[in-house]
């Protein structure tokens, strides 16, 4: 029997971090962080992934600082540096950790992503609308900041392969960067050491005959469609680019 969770939380009132610990009784949990009054939004659940034994929330982070010591948010208290639990990474890129996790140690049926509902819709709603209302404007270089030289390439590579079809306008968002013709045919979520293709294309209308894109309509997710193909060197690029396709073609149809 599970002992607790790890959890992946965020927060419209700063979208750029995510909060990542453990909980014995995660619902206890939630009701203390979301008790403060300092906070326009509330937290909420990204994804929660049960443990057998307990854990303190430092063995977690101990991990993730492993992995990449620089993603911890560490700010300056009277001289001295406080490390935070809030990371500088998405929320997928978390899930996809834990996600790793689970798959080495064959508890993949105790992860699970949690869809926002109720107020946590219109928060995020509200909060897309404020960030609108600011006139923020994003650019490719924004999300090229995070990237390494080697994807940067690749996301040239793979942009200019796209705009070699009719009539596609490459639109930044926050979080990717939209490939539109009729509407989004493709988001592209730029990585330090990948390429997250999000297709859009619904469960079992794409052709893949090597089962390279993963479908994540049993796993709920973001982005527009239920297929996203993982690039992350040369070797895959027209392959996925014939995946690109056949979105592109399908709002045709």
């Amino acid at each position: 029997m599970a002992k607790g969770v790890i959890y992946v939380l965020t927060n419209p009132s700063f979208p750029e971090y995510i909060k990542i610990g453990y909980a014995d009784d995660f619902e206890k949990r939630l009701k203390q962080l979301n008790q403060s009054e300092c906070l326009p939004f509330a937290f909420r659940a990204y994804c929660l992934y049960e443990v057998n034994s307990k854990l303190k929330d430092k063995d977690v982070h101990k991990l993730i600082d492993k992995i990449n010591p620089d993603l911890r948010a560490i700010e300056t208290f009277d001289g001295k540096p406080r490390v935070r639990e809030f990371y500088n990474i998405s929320a997928q890129d978390a899930y996809e950790i834990l996600e790793s996790i689970a798959a080495i140690s064959g508890t993949e049926d105790r992860l699970k992503m949690v869809q926002p509902e109720g107020h946590e819709i219109i928060d995020e709603e509200v909060a897309a609308t404020m960030q609108d209302a600011s006139s923020i404007v994003y650019t490719e270089a924004n999300h090229m900041l995070k990237a390494s030289e080697p994807i940067k390439q690749l996301y040239d590579e793979l942009k200019a392969k796209i705009l070699t079809l009719s009539g596609v306008i490459v639109e930044p968002k926050k979080y990717y960067i939209a490939f539109k013709y009729k509407t989004n045919f493709c988001d592209i979520e730029v990585q330090r050491s990948k390429l997250r293709v999000m297709l859009n294309m619904t469960s079992g209308t794409l052709s893949d005959d090597i089962g390279f894109a993963e479908d994540l309509s049993g796993k709920g997710h973001w982005g527009n469609g239920d297929y996203v193909a993982n690039l992350k060197d040369t070797s895959m690029t027209d392959y996925v680019f014939s995946l690109i396709k056949q979105s592109y073609h399908n709002q045709d149809a």
